[in-house]
């Protein structure tokens, strides 16, 4: 199913005044992650009330949603055959309330594993598999405007291929 289909859907089932926009819907082969952004704290709020007062926010908004987001996700599940995660942005912060973890098969060479031993080794990791994971969020941090840029010239690709001729 293609993400404006996705989003067409969430943006008619989502109830009104959840968040301040449309939410952001990021899809992949396995999940749907739908991230939408709560109100702002005011500007007048202290710094050192801030992060506690947009805790609260995100606390309240995922007790107070829990059940309604339920069942959406099981009829979003049904439909898209997906799993659905939720997430809120508020006071520069986005928070995850859950997510899919989906193991990757890979192959490493043995340099390629020794990076991984050395995270583990100085504890910047638990696992190889947490540091590959550590790894991958950090190239994404540092490359976001090409992942970006990569990603529109693939969802072209798929445009063009859906206007070609049936096979």
């Amino acid at each position: 199913m293609e993400t404006a289909q996705v989003r067409a859907w969430f943006a008619g089932r989502l109830p009104e005044g959840w968040f301040t926009g449309a939410p952001e819907i990021v899809q992949d082969r396995e999940e749907i992650a739908v991230l939408g952004a709560l109100p702002e704290p005011a500007d007048d709020v202290p710094e050192e009330e801030r992060a506690a007062l947009v805790e609260g926010l995100v606390l309240r908004f995922r007790e107070e949603t829990r059940e309604r987001r339920i069942e959406i996700a099981r009829e979003a599940e049904r439909r898209f055959r997906q799993k659905v995660s939720w997430g809120v942005v508020c006071g520069g912060q986005t928070v995850m309330f859950t997510t899919l973890s989906v193991p990757v098969m890979t192959r490493l060479r043995q340099s390629e594993r020794q990076v991984l031993d050395t995270l583990v080794a100085a504890g910047v990791a638990r696992s190889r598999s947490d540091a590959l994971a550590w790894c991958v969020r950090l190239v994404g941090r540092n490359t976001d405007t090409w992942l970006a840029e990569l990603r529109d010239a693939l969802r072209h690709v798929d445009r063009v291929r859906a206007e070609g001729p049936d096979l």
